[in-house]
């Protein structure tokens, strides 16, 4: 499908992976956000995307964007993820884009032939495709056309309200299931299930193997 454009919401890497806080110090923490944001970017660098929007007011994610020729939004990118997602959807409305994919960067193991199966399975709008974490619990993909068609709120558990949010705006979703998009990392159980995984050349395992961290992971 032409004219579908990627949203992917940053923090500032100072604040990165909260919630490995108490197993990786800061600078671990910073590192891993960096290099899962780079697999991540590599994957849509090369999947059909019309272009790629950061919504972000970090340094090193502003590089990276200009690197790949990424746009770069500022915007709402400290309103959250649902606020910077919805900054990212107001600002391609506002360009007459029609499709938005909306994905984080912590999603290491995508690839660009996720993206392009994730983007066949695309319906004619209005349509909403959502493609979730390994646990049913997040969704860490979603497509909408328009990119305004269904209010989308992400946290936790935003799974099952999505899909229930793009059917009460009369849009029965398309649900794909794909494992490296699928496999975000946000606890140790996550760096746990990542590591089992067949193994896959990303620059996040390099990290992960190179620091030690990999043979620390608690049990």
């Amino acid at each position: 499908m032409p004219g579908v454009w990627a949203v992917v919401p940053v923090k500032e890497q100072t604040g990165a992976k909260q919630r490995l806080s108490g197993f990786l110090p800061p600078d671990q923490r910073r590192a891993l956000a960096a290099a899962m944001l780079e697999d991540v970017l590599d994957a849509l660098a090369a999947a059909p995307l019309a272009g790629i929007l950061l919504v972000t007011l970090d340094p090193f994610a502003t590089n990276l964007a200009q690197r790949i020729g990424a746009r770069v939004l500022t915007d709402g990118a400290r309103d959250g993820h649902t606020g910077a997602v919805n900054a990212g959807a107001r600002l391609l409305i506002a360009d007459g884009q029609r499709t938005m994919l909306t994905l984080p960067g912590d999603i290491p193991r995508i690839t660009a032939d996720e993206v392009s199966h994730l983007i066949a399975a695309h319906r004619a709008a209005p349509s909403f495709t959502i493609s979730p974490a390994h646990d049913e619990l997040g969704s860490n993909a979603i497509l909408l056309s328009p990119p305004d068609s269904v209010k989308l709120r992400f946290g936790e558990d935003s799974y099952f309200p999505h899909l229930a949010a793009a059917r009460a705006a009369g849009i029965e979703p398309t649900v794909v299931k794909l494992p490296g998009i699928g496999m975000d990392i946000d606890h140790p159980a996550d760096l746990r299930t990542f590591l089992a995984m067949p193994r896959m050349q990303t620059r996040t395992l390099h990290f992960l193997e190179a620091s030690g961290i990999a043979k620390t992971l608690p049990p």
